[in-house]
């Protein structure tokens, strides 16, 4: 059994239902991509390094961090965007499986984008 298996394993059985959709919704967009436990949380690593956490809560599961889109991808998450790089999605609501793959390919495409070439070295205070 993985980290995020037994991350799962710790709620109830059907908020794990739930979680186990998330994860497999964003896996969808990276089948390839590193899982592991990143800030105490699953995460699945996306194109160019970018990292995208899901986390189950007391009333909802929480995607971060999620870069903002366009116009239409920002009008599709509306409903859900919670703080400025926060999706989350209520249990008491059908979850949008569709769209936290649409999230996942938002995200990866927003970090090939924006990723710091290999070569780039940190600046030096």
């Amino acid at each position: 059994m993985s980290d995020v298996d037994d991350y799962l394993a710790r709620f109830p059985a059907d908020v794990q239902t739930i979680l186990r959709g998330i994860r497999s919704a964003i896996r969808s967009a990276a089948p390839t991509g590193e899982e592991r436990i990143r800030y105490g949380m699953p995460a699945v690593e996306l194109e160019s390094g970018y990292w995208l956490h899901f986390a189950g809560w007391k009333n909802h599961v929480g995607i971060y961090p999620v870069p903002r889109g366009d116009e239409a991808f920002e009008a599709a998450i509306a409903e859900y965007r919670s703080a400025k790089d926060t999706v989350n999605l209520l249990y008491s609501k059908p979850i949008p499986f569709e769209l936290v793959t649409r999230i996942a390919e938002h995200a990866a495409r927003h970090s090939a984008v924006h990723a710091r070439p290999a070569h780039a070295t940190p600046a030096r205070g």
